[in-house]
């Protein structure tokens, strides 16, 4: 049995299966798009799933198996519409397969809590990546020194220290200045999602 061909994201399978050949011979399959949007959902997908199995290797099996009917289905999204909301959509069913593949177990949550569970975190999924998104928005208001100092701070193994002497200040200055921004940018976030609630 062929593998199905598999993309990365960050150290995570993103499994597909070759496009399928039309009539013609030619190759047809999700687009670019697409693809780029299935990319960018696993972090949100492999939590989501995670928040409901609570076990890492069936996360594991379950987003890769999410991903292969997400692939299978890419026609049926609708463009514009929201695509983390749409994948956890299928990637809840593919959970509730994968439980009743293993309903044997003496230790299962009932339907309704799992329910309960599904739509809990893919609120709180949706309310993290718009922070994330609102964070990359302020974060590119900030001046070239700042993000900077920001970039230098989050280095690994990057102290305040360290920074202070490549920069020829005072660890103080360093320090206040990173706090300075982190509120700054804090606030930023907060003002834009309000201001997206009042939309």
């Amino acid at each position: 049995m062929n593998r199905p061909l598999a993309l990365f994201s960050g150290d995570r399978e993103i499994p597909s299966t070759l496009p399928p050949k039309s009539e013609t011979g030619v190759e047809s399959g999700p687009g670019e798009q697409f693809v780029q949007q299935l990319i960018g959902v696993q972090d949100r997908l492999y939590a989501y799933v995670y928040s409901l199995l609570g076990d890492a290797n069936s996360a594991d099996d379950v987003v890769q198996q999410s991903n292969v009917v997400l692939w299978r289905k890419a026609d049926d999204f609708q463009p514009g519409s929201d695509f983390g909301a749409w994948a956890c959509s299928v990637a809840y069913f593919e959970v509730l397969a994968w439980r009743q593949k293993l309903g044997r177990d003496r230790l299962r949550f009932n339907d309704q809590l799992i329910q309960r569970m599904a739509a809990q975190s893919q609120q709180v999924c949706s309310q993290a990546d718009d922070t994330r998104r609102a964070l990359r928005e302020c974060l590119a208001g900030l001046t070239d020194p700042q993000r900077k100092l920001m970039e230098l701070r989050y280095e690994p193994g990057m102290t305040v220290k360290e920074i202070a002497q490549q920069l020829n200040r005072p660890a103080g200055s360093i320090a206040q200045t990173l706090y300075r921004i982190r509120t700054a940018l804090a606030d930023c976030v907060k003002q834009k999602l309000a201001a997206e609630e009042q939309e």
